[in-house]
């Protein structure tokens, strides 16, 4: 009987802590796609405009500019990294990594808005550079 008791509560515990995990990961859940996979979600269903999400791309070359209005707005374009010819506008109100630059592959994450800006909340660039070891280490 002892035992019988005892297997029931570590159920319990356990669909207590199973229920616990599966809400917490879907409530901080955040898309991650690409320009050309967000535009068509957004085409098929408008409420995805409403969704926070996460996209990969490439600034593109000369769009990147600093607006004065309060703390300063950066504003620049992101492409796919496929397809070029696919771009939306990204406003971010905050401070820019040091490896931002004009040409950088960045991670936005933010909401895109019903006119075709995204408002983004975080930046992060990916490293241009490699970490490789030069050739006269390697034959040492």
């Amino acid at each position: 009987m002892k035992n019988g008791r005892f297997f029931v509560g570590l159920v319990g515990v356990a669909a207590v802590v199973a229920w616990l995990m599966w809400t917490g990961i879907s409530d901080s859940m955040v898309y991650y796609l690409t320009p050309s996979e967000l535009l068509e979600r957004v085409e098929g269903d408008p409420a995805f405009h409403e969704l926070g999400v996460k996209v990969g791309g490439q600034v593109v070359e000369g769009s990147w500019a600093r607006r004065k209005s309060g703390a300063g707005t950066h504003e620049f374009l992101v492409a796919d990294l496929e397809n070029p010819d696919v771009a939306f506008a990204v406003r971010y109100g905050d401070i820019l990594p040091d490896t931002f630059n004009d040409q950088a592959e960045v991670v936005v994450e933010g909401v895109f808005g019903t006119d075709g800006v995204f408002r983004a909340h975080t930046v992060l660039t990916k490293c241009g550079s490699r970490f490789e070891a030069a050739e006269e280490e390697l034959a040492a």
